[in-house]
């Protein structure tokens, strides 16, 4: 089978970025696999792709940024999309016609705008699989409405987690459209799982609000109040570290809290630490806890929407506190600090309980996935048949979506004049 995935950049960085190249990775094993990137911006991507997949790019920002069909709007990408303002009328004639000339079996689109481009510009012979790395929930009621038209042209919608899968399910009309949960997958760890003995708590991603290292960096401070010699680690980039560098020196934690920087890969320092800690307020999957759990780490997080639930069992390999509660956060911290035994029990669960993470069993399910779809779609046929009870909810959401639609365009409009 000849696998194509259709990625906005695949030169940047990003969670998106990292699952796409982790599944086209283990794909390739037994398949034809290409990345087709919208943009290209450098001449080597970030992250190292596989020799047995190929990369394609359709426009090379550091050559066309300025062409003349770049600077008009698209007009297949949905506006309400977040990414709007990055696509043109270049884009869609390329992606037209890398659609069209495809001799995929299937294709994989990565995010909301690309998935519409898919449903409504692949060749009846190819498979179309739409991928949802956000959840349902963070969608304007305008692009649900865009996407509730669209997708009904693809033949199977993925999400990262059975929860949003349910809210698909349950809030649009997809007639003959699999809807289905696929977890991102982790490689399998090449260096020795995490002993449980560093005195290190470990915290990775973007540092953004969402992420909530504030609230981490909080808790930490009743930590280090009984516990000073434990260290929490954290790494990553992004716009808050300079405030969260001076809430380390107005905390006192200087000796104790260390923003780390970036780390590619994270396996060699999570296996430094002892436990792993993740705060945020919204979080649509958790790559960090399985990347953490699959070295042997027990994770503490809050039980936001809509991931951890799905990844830590609570009590078992880790802890899920509510969100936004600090002293909820650093008793689950010290709960594993104070007991070494606790924390070394938690950590082996944690690493048998991600192994469902595995490249293996999440590349598995996606194959069946695609199979079901390339088969519909040879035989001309949907891959489900609509569900009449399904069909009659999704109208009522649909026509909830549609009036908050209209209500925000308005708003839109009258925000213009009065400028």
């Amino acid at each position: 089978m000849k696998i194509s995935f259709l990625l906005h950049n695949a030169y940047g960085i990003g969670g998106t970025i990292t699952t796409t190249y982790n599944l086209a990775h283990a794909l390739a094993e037994r398949h034809e696999v290409e990345i087709v990137s919208v943009f290209r911006h450098r001449e080597h991507p970030n992250f190292v792709l596989d020799p047995r997949v190929r990369l394609r790019p359709l426009v090379d920002l550091r050559q066309e940024r300025e062409h003349p069909s770049h600077l008009k709007p698209s007009r297949v990408y949905p506006r309400s999309e977040y990414r709007y303002r990055d696509y043109s009328e270049l884009t869609d004639r390329r992606i037209a016609e890398a659609l069209a000339t495809t001799d995929a079996d299937a294709v994989i689109g990565t995010r909301p705008g690309l998935n519409v481009h898919l449903a409504r510009q692949a060749p009846p012979k190819v498979a179309r699989i739409g991928q949802e790395h956000l959840t349902l929930d963070k969608h304007s009621p305008r692009l649900r409405t865009t996407l509730r038209r669209a997708y009904p042209g693809l033949d199977v919608l993925t999400t990262v987690t059975e929860a949003d899968a349910s809210a698909y399910r349950r809030r649009m009309r997809l007639p003959g459209v699999r809807v289905a949960a696929l977890p991102n997958s982790v490689p399998d760890p090449v260096l020795p799982p995490s002993d449980g003995r560093a005195k290190v708590v470990v915290a990775a991603g973007r540092l953004v609000p969402v992420k909530r290292y504030d609230l981490i960096i909080e808790a930490f401070a009743l930590v280090a109040a009984e516990f000073p010699d434990w260290q929490l680690r954290i790494y990553g980039k992004g716009e808050e570290r300079e405030r969260l560098q001076r809430l380390i020196t107005d905390l006192g934690l200087w000796n104790n809290v260390f923003l780390m920087g970036a780390a590619a890969p994270m396996e060699a320092e999570w296996v430094k630490g002892s436990i792993g800690a993740t705060a945020a307020d919204f979080e649509p999957f958790g790559m960090t806890l399985v990347e953490a759990m699959r070295c042997g780490l027990p994770m503490v997080s809050t039980d936001c929407p809509h991931g951890p639930a799905e990844i830590v069992a609570d009590g078992v390999d880790g802890r899920l506190v509510p969100v936004g509660d600090r002293d909820a956060f650093a008793g689950a911290l010290l709960e594993l600090i104070r007991d070494d035994d606790l924390r070394r029990r938690r950590g082996l669960a944690a690493l048998e309980n991600a192994r469902r993470f595995a490249p293996e069993p999440v590349v598995r399910q996606a194959e069946l996935l695609l199979e079901e779809a390339v088969e519909a779609r040879r035989a001309g046929r949907p891959v489900v048949r609509e569900s009449t009870g399904g069909a009659l909810v999704a109208r009522g959401h649909g026509a909830r979506d549609a009036a908050l639609a209209v209500a925000d365009m308005a708003v839109r409009v009258v925000r213009r004049r009065r400028r």
